[in-house]
């Protein structure tokens, strides 16, 4: 590792981090030298060419976190440990054929889901919160909104009970940002789904967590728990952070403003336009080389952890030359991942439907919407992994519940 390396943290990474990604490239190539909370030495992949071979050798650029050359310079309150655990029995942290069964189990799970009911119960549940403020003329659309939909309807899918749901955003928002109560998040959102599985395994229902428990696989609980959990925490802070920042956009950038007034073809072109632009999932921990090995000009030694920068790779200027232009339906972005650890299709197809959702429910409800600050006033939350905003106030005219 190099002595000029970036620290992963700070007020730029909320303020400007496509500016930042853009130094750290120029100064620093597309492997870039990094500094994790407690100065714990990393490498933050930045080049799309060089993410993509990462990603694309499961062998070479292992998840198995036990290959980690920093073990004995990580304290047991290490509060990045929920994002880059040890011996974490978890689809993230297995490799080869058991990992294939496992994300076989997720995707079979939530293929399941019918598609009707699932938008149903997103359009229930965001027309209960949008209920609870179309009257006042003004509301947070992040606090409010953003932060409270996909977890309820994950809830429901996974067969959590509704009123669990706002401790759950607390807790998973708690660990994902990886502050001090990082830990006591994971420990909270544990104890709710190990409940649940043991509910589900004396009275089985018409649920994921259910389908998961009867899969031939022979997973144990242990196993669907940490799944479970791994499933929530993808499922809902990145979603909510795709409505927050797609509706960002909407109501700061004239290409989208026919969105506002009925134009649904632009709620697509807006939603893909952040995937390569504002990608909720900016950071993701991480593989470890299972060998000396070089990469984007970089000696990458054994242990090393690779972090992917997804937000980089998408800004990549060999891939992104005119960052202004509209992105259309190109889908080549790393926002979900690439090789045989990204997001299960169907998993895509969940936060795609309730993202969807949501927006269209705000655009149909509010129709004249508008941002009630200046748009560079608008802040994100300090987290290096995920991009959202904190809050997204605005104002309408009051109309009546439904």
């Amino acid at each position: 590792m190099t002595t000029d390396a970036v620290p992963l943290s700070g007020p730029r990474f909320q303020t400007e981090p496509a500016v930042l990604y853009r130094e750290m490239r120029r100064e620093h190539g597309a492997v870039t030298p990094v500094l994790l909370d407690g100065d714990v030495p990393a490498w933050l992949v930045l080049g799309y060419r060089e993410l993509h071979q990462v990603t694309g050798d499961p062998v070479l650029f292992s998840r198995d976190s036990d290959l980690w050359n920093q073990w004995e310079n990580i304290p047991d309150n290490w509060p990045l440990l929920p994002m880059i655990g040890r011996k974490q029995p978890s689809i993230l942290y297995t490799v080869g054929e058991r990992h294939r069964e496992r994300a076989a189990m997720i995707s079979n799970a939530l293929e399941a889901v019918e598609p009707s009911e699932l938008r149903r119960q997103a359009e229930r549940f965001a027309d209960e919160l949008i209920d609870a403020v179309c009257g006042e003329g003004v509301a947070d659309l992040v606090g409010d909104y953003a932060m409270l939909l996909p977890v309820r309807v994950l809830a429901r899918l996974y067969g959590v009970p509704d009123e669990e749901g706002p401790a759950l955003v607390t807790a998973l928002n708690d660990m994902i940002d990886g502050r001090e109560r990082a830990i006591a998040g994971q420990q909270h959102l544990a104890s709710a789904i190990a409940q649940l599985l043991t509910e589900r395994r004396a009275r089985p229902a018409d649920d994921v967590a259910s389908r998961m428990l009867a899969d031939p696989g022979g997973f144990t609980d242990e196993e669907i728990a940490q799944d479970l959990m791994v499933m929530m925490a993808a499922g809902h802070q990145p979603t909510a952070d795709w409505i927050g920042n797609s509706l960002r956009l909407m109501l700061t950038d004239e290409r989208f403003a026919a969105s506002l007034f009925g134009g649904r073809n632009s709620v697509a072109d807006a939603m893909n336009e952040v995937l390569w632009e504002d990608t909720p999932t900016q950071n993701v921990a991480g593989r470890w080389a299972s060998r000396d090995t070089h990469l984007g000009g970089r000696r990458i030694r054994q242990g090393d952890l690779v972090l992917l920068g997804l937000q980089g790779a998408n800004s990549d200027p060999q891939v992104r030359v005119h960052g202004s232009a509209l992105t259309g339906g190109n889908n080549a972005h790393f926002s979900f991942g690439h090789g045989e650890h990204r997001c299960p299709f169907p998993a895509q197809e969940v936060a795609e439907v309730i993202a969807r959702t949501g927006i269209e429910v705000v655009l149909d409800r509010l129709p004249d919407i508008d941002l009630a600050v200046p748009a560079e006033s608008l802040t994100r939350r300090p987290s290096p992994w995920l991009r959202g905003l904190t809050r997204l106030p605005v104002r309408f005219t009051p109309v009546p519940a439904l």
